[in-house]
Parts: C-alpha cells; sequence; structure tokens
C-alpha cells in the first residue's frame, strides 16, 4: 500500500485530486453564500421600504395632529376670552390637578381632603353668617334682617359744606 506513494505522479494525482475537491466545496460555499446574500439584500430593501412607508405615514399622522392641536389651542385661546369659561376651565384644571394628585401622591390624600372639607364647612358657615367676623359685627352693630346689620341712627354725620356722610364700621380679623 505504501507503493502508490512512492512514485512522485501518484502523490501529484493524489494531491491534485484533493485540491480539487476542496476547490469544488470552496465554490458550492460560494454559490450557497452568494444567494443567500442576494436575498439578504432583497428582505432589506423590502424593509427599509416598509419602514419608509410607515415613517411617511407617522409623518403625515403628525403633521395632521399638530393642525388639529393648534386648532384646539386657538378655540381654547377663544373660550378663555370670556371670563365664565376662564373660571370653569381654571376650575376644571383644579380637578385634574387634585385626581393627579390623588393617584401619584396618595400620601397626602387625607391632607387635601381635610383641607377641601375644612374649605366647604367654612365656605358654608360664611354663607349661613355663622363666621367669627360676622358674629362679632352682629354684636357690635346689631342684628338685621337675613343677616344684615342695621345702622344706628345716629350714623350719620353733616361735614363742612352741609352734605350727609354715612358712618361705616370696620372689623379686624
Amino acid at each position: 500500500m505504501l507503493e502508490i506513494f512512492e512514485s512522485p505522479l501518484n502523490t501529484f494525482g493524489m494531491g491534485f485530486a484533493l485540491g480539487a475537491i476542496f476547490l469544488v466545496m470552496a465554490y458550492f460555499s460560494h454559490w450557497k453564500t452568494k444567494g443567500e446574500f442576494k436575498r439578504y439584500k432583497s428582505h432589506l430593501s423590502d424593509k427599509l421600504e416598509l419602514d419608509a412607508k410607515q415613517l411617511q405615514d407617522t409623518n403625515k399622522e403628525r403633521a395632521r395632529l399638530a393642525q388639529e392641536n393648534e386648532h384646539l389651542r386657538i378655540q381654547v385661546n377663544r373660550l378663555n376670552e370670556r371670563p365664565d369659561n376662564k373660571l370653569q376651565r381654571e376650575l376644571e384644571v383644579l380637578a385634574r390637578a387634585e385626581k393627579h394628585m390623588l393617584i401619584n401622591a396618595p400620601g397626602f390624600a387625607p391632607a387635601w381632603e381635610m383641607a377641601k372639607s375644612q374649605a366647604l364647612s367654612q365656605m358654608e358657615t360664611e354663607e349661613k353668617g355663622m363666621s367669627f367676623p360676622q358674629k362679632i359685627f352682629r354684636k357690635l352693630i346689631g342684628p338685621g334682617a337675613n343677616g344684615n346689620a342695621a345702622l344706628p341712627e345716629n350714623g350719620s354725620s353733616h361735614n363742612k359744606s352741609g352734605s350727609t356722610e354715612t358712618a361705616t364700621t370696620t372689623t379686624a380679623v
């Protein structure tokens, strides 16, 4: 068996055959890689086209929303010109802020609710005429109809020109 390796022609022929086998394998691998590269380029091209179309659609939507936002901003500014709408907007802002605070800062919610209830009770007592300054005013001046104080008889005075001035009483809280 070693006799086939003794002849240089046989050794050259076997080396040449082995090299040819490697060459065929390399060409086959190159052919497969070239096909995969073409397929990858076509997929990449399709993906880039889809991304470009999606980007165009997104830009169109963004432009439409920006225009709609501008129209809404103009409407809101027009509505804010009227004082009753401005008050409603401020109330809406406060309501949304309260809702946002209750969600995002639950630790402050009890203090906020307590402050709101105290403010509400204070407003109710003022509406009923039971607030501290109103009580003092009634004690000093005297009770009147519906919580309004009646002026005393000597509440008017004459100045040098002869006209009548009405005296008013102010109370400090």
